[in-house]
């Protein structure tokens, strides 16, 4: 396959990765729209939110259970959590990644222009 988060699960591509385990990994968006920028991704290649199946449930919960903590070891006391599903919502790489987005200084500095 040539999914990039593939080759960065698979250690095959760098990443500035900021947490891992044998389920998960988060690493630093390339293209941060924030003052932190995180990407959240499940190891199993799931193209979007549209193809997460029954099975995949105890997977997308502990994505979320360990996002909150890896929000916290980034010292985010807010942050905002965005998907882009499809094309036509924004989705770039048809991997699932959740955006860690926070560390903002400002309220009018959270506005993130156009998601990508």
């Amino acid at each position: 396959m040539g999914c990039i988060f593939c080759k960065i699960v698979e250690k095959e591509q760098k990443a500035d990765i900021v947490y891992e385990d044998d389920k998960i990994i988060a690493f630093k968006n390339i293209r941060p729209l924030a003052p932190v920028h995180l990407l959240v991704i499940p190891k199993k290649h799931i193209e979007s939110v549209k193809e997460i199946s029954g099975e995949d449930i105890d997977l997308i919960g502990h994505l979320w259970v360990k996002m909150k903590d890896i929000a916290k070891e980034n010292d985010l006391k807010g942050y905002k959590v965005a998907v882009n599903v499809g094309k036509e919502g924004g989705q770039e790489i048809f991997h699932l990644h959740y955006h860690l987005l926070g560390g903002w200084k400002s309220k009018k500095d959270r506005d993130i222009p156009n998601m990508p």
